[in-house]
Order: structure tokens, then C-alpha cells, then sequence
């Protein structure tokens, strides 16, 4: 059995707006919302990977 990277087991952290509420508060909370998305995409990429590869490996040796 293949070990899943930790970064699949950690929970996404999603950015919030700041108390102040401006305009600039919103873009800032925004852009980092997003860099958040990407990174949690790609951990869920690497479990899926994960996953399929040793499922490949235990298909190989049933063969």
C-alpha cells in the first residue's frame, strides 16, 4: 500500500474578508482565496494519483 502525502489529509483553509470590509480587503481576500483553491486542488490531484497508482501496482500483481 502506497503512503498518502500528508498534504491530502490536511483540511483547506479559505480566506476571509477582513473586518475593515473595503474594497482593497475584498481583492486581497480574493487573490489568497484563490491561491488556496489551486492548492487544494493539487493535494486532491496527488491522493488521486495516489490512489490510481497503487491500484495499478496491485493490478500488476494479480497478473
Amino acid at each position: 500500500m502506497l503512503a498518502l502525502p500528508p498534504e491530502v489529509d490536511r483540511d483547506c483553509a479559505l480566506a476571509m474578508v477582513e473586518d475593515s470590509g473595503d474594497l482593497a480587503a475584498l481583492e486581497a481576500a480574493y487573490m489568497r482565496r484563490g491561491q488556496q483553491i489551486l492548492a487544494c486542488d493539487a493535494a486532491r490531484a496527488l491522493a488521486v494519483e495516489t490512489l490510481k497508482r497503487e491500484r495499478g501496482l496491485r493490478e500488476n500483481t494479480r497478473r
